[in-house]
């Protein structure tokens, strides 16, 4: 079994406006994921119960290299390039896997 890695993202939006940008990004962003990296096992985008204008990710990759590959990937690079302009704030925790399921 590969080692694991993995991130928690926060990321607090401006308005509502700014959420429903956020989200359609969001949206694209994920055709990008889902069609080119095999190596992102999960990508999951939430919002948390009573706070609509935060939207919190939960990322999984196979490995470093696969994030790593995720982060070179276009859609990726037009996500962080144009996410600054909805946002207030982000808070980004890195995670290694201790122990792990993962569906196949």
């Amino acid at each position: 079994m590969s080692e694991g890695f993995g991130l928690v993202v926060r990321f607090e939006l401006r308005d509502q406006e700014a959420a429903s940008a956020f989200d359609a990004l969001c949206s694209e962003t994920l055709k990008g994921i889902t069609q080119h990296e095999p190596g992102t096992l999960a990508y999951v985008t939430h919002t948390p119960i009573g706070e609509p204008l935060v939207r919190v990710f939960y990322e999984l990759y196979e490995d470093r290299s696969a994030f790593e590959a995720h982060e070179a990937q276009p859609h990726t690079k037009r996500f962080l390039a144009e996410r600054e302009r909805y946002l207030t704030g982000v808070d980004v925790t890195f995670l290694n896997a201790v122990a792990r399921k993962v569906a196949a």
